[in-house]
């Protein structure tokens, strides 16, 4: 069909294989419910050659990356460490397919590939959950928003608009919210009952269940102090600080956590601090010290023994294995 609006999917190695399927679905369930093909898609790769999924799937691209003109939108879809991608002549390519009127999207890590090309800049986007940190350590002025998937600029099809997602199911909601704007409320709830979703989810609606859920916790004290050292990581808070913050006392608040996560103040602050610094250090090419100095930890001999501690190897180890 002439009208068919064109999408390429850019399928950079180790892709998310659920990313990848919650978006393309959802054009396909479109055409077979509209009755003819009001989407044709496209498999691309940076150099031709077969792309890997995270499960080890392969998909042979059928249309060159210098092709990518005749598109109407492009998708970046990647995953696994999309900070160890750093493809000059793709990032030339995304922004001249940019300016030429292609519409442009990330998946999961995908808006890790795009800043990299400068096509985020005084742009909202969003990105998974797992590499917020790496991406604002290498792009700390982003318009980053921790939501399911954002939409900057025209997505009437007339260019010029960006559309992220963090990936995984949310995809699935982007795709199905594209194809509501374009060709109605009535198709996009088709397509998703056809997939079994019986409840939508808006774009502005939060990657990862509440913290209450995920610790499952449910003191307040407990959750505020949770929640302050999760943003608080590279200058954490004095533990008195953190208890005067909860309303209670230090002996309080210690025997609080000890009640309901087994473990003290420090001990939790530590972990979650870690934790932190082996992602930067596998998603990242930040300098052992620069990675301690992200995490709280001014020496880094310290961080160093801490980290040999909880994982069983050295900063410079976890590095190299990355």
């Amino acid at each position: 069909m002439e009208n068919a609006r064109r999408i390429g999917f850019l399928l950079l190695p180790d892709f998310p294989l659920m990313s990848y399927a919650s978006a393309i679905e959802p054009l396909r369930a479109a055409n077979v419910l509209a009755g003819e093909a009001i989407y044709q898609w496209s498999h691309l790769t940076v150099d031709g050659a077969p792309a890997r999924a995270s499960v080890g799937l392969e998909i042979v691209p059928d249309l060159p990356l210098e092709s990518a003109q005749d598109l109407d939108a492009l998708f970046v879809c990647a995953g696994g460490n999309p900070a160890g991608f750093d493809h000059k002549p793709t990032f030339a390519r995304l922004r001249a397919l940019a300016a030429a009127g292609v519409e442009i999207g990330g998946m999961s890590g995908g808006a890790f590939i795009l800043a990299r090309a400068g096509l985020l800049r005084r742009r909202r986007c969003t990105i998974h959950w797992e590499h917020i940190p790496a991406l604002l350590e290498e792009f700390p002025d982003l318009l980053l928003e921790r939501t399911l998937y954002v939409f900057d600029g025209d997505r009437s099809g007339g260019g010029g608009g960006l559309a992220t997602c963090a990936g995984g199911l949310a995809a699935f909601d982007m795709m199905v919210d594209l194809i509501g704007r374009r060709h109605g409320a009535r198709l996009a709830m088709a397509v998703g009952e056809w997939y079994l979703r019986t409840q939508s989810r808006s774009g502005e609606q939060p990657q990862r269940v509440s913290l209450r859920e995920r610790t499952r916790v449910a003191n307040s004290k407990v959750l505020k102090a949770l929640a302050l050292m999760e943003e608080r990581i590279e200058r954490p808070l004095a533990r008195g600080a953190l208890a005067r913050a909860a309303g209670v006392s230090l002996r309080q608040l210690e025997r609080l956590f000890a009640d309901h996560l087994g473990e003290t103040l420090a001990a939790h602050y530590l972990g979650l601090r870690l934790d932190r610094a082996r992602n930067l250090l596998r998603q990242t090419s930040l300098p052992v010290v620069e990675v301690a100095l992200a995490c709280g930890f001014a020496a880094s001999g310290h961080f160093s023994k801490r980290y040999k501690a909880r994982f069983g190897c050295a900063p410079s180890d976890e590095r190299r294995r990355s």
